[in-house]
């Protein structure tokens, strides 16, 4: 059973709730990246990366390798396995809803009879002219 309220998970959703955050992890995915080649895409600062990037790191997902002035940033996707689980808690009720919406719309189809086309009058252009 995936445990509902983790402090991990309110970090996690928390990190990946803010597009920015979002982008820097689709950049992560790529390989391992500076705080400002992950700053450069978006008009902020390299502090204000760095706000984005401390985040993510509270969440797990980023680890940090700091040599002199470079912060080399690599993604770590594994804290992102305790949201998929808590997502896939939900995944059997909504599953049961869309069964049942669907097993109503068959039973809606099945008895409305099908409706007929109405036979189609010719065309004034078709009509020869007598």
């Amino acid at each position: 059973m995936v445990e509902l309220t983790a402090p991990c998970l309110n970090e996690l959703f928390r990190a990946l709730s803010d597009p920015t955050r979002r982008a820097m992890l689709c950049e992560l995915a790529e390989g391992p990246r500076t705080v400002g080649e992950l700053a450069a895409p978006f008009e902020i600062s390299l502090a204000g990366a760095s706000k984005h990037i401390q985040m993510l790191e509270r969440a797990g997902l980023i680890q940090r390798d700091v040599r002199g002035r470079v912060h080399t940033c690599r993604l770590d996707a594994r804290p992102m396995h305790a949201g998929a689980e808590w997502l896939r808690h939900y995944e059997h009720f909504w599953n049961k809803k869309l069964d049942a919406l669907e097993a109503i719309l068959k039973a809606e189809d099945a008895a409305t009879p099908a409706k007929r086309k109405p036979a189609r009058k010719p065309s004034p252009r078709s009509r020869k002219h007598r």
